[in-house]
């Protein structure tokens, strides 16, 4: 399993990171998705590589934006 870090702006409330982590938790390859609305991040853990643009195209398409942490 693979790990990433991003950086999600947009978030106004809690309800904004619970929708993120549900919302990539129904993605196919992602195991975990914890998001945090105090921090302005989220952490995904995913099995395959290429998951991550499909990560990054479905929190765009929620409204926010996201960009990995290195």
């Amino acid at each position: 399993m693979t790990e990433l870090q991003l950086k999600v702006d947009g978030m106004h409330c809690a309800s904004c990171a619970l929708l993120i982590e549900e919302e990539l938790e129904e993605l196919d390859g992602v195991a975990e998705a914890k998001a945090s609305f105090r921090k302005q991040q989220a952490r995904v853990v995913f099995d395959d590589a290429r998951v991550v643009p499909v990560i990054l195209e479905k929190i765009g398409e929620l409204g926010y934006r996201a960009s990995v942490v290195e």
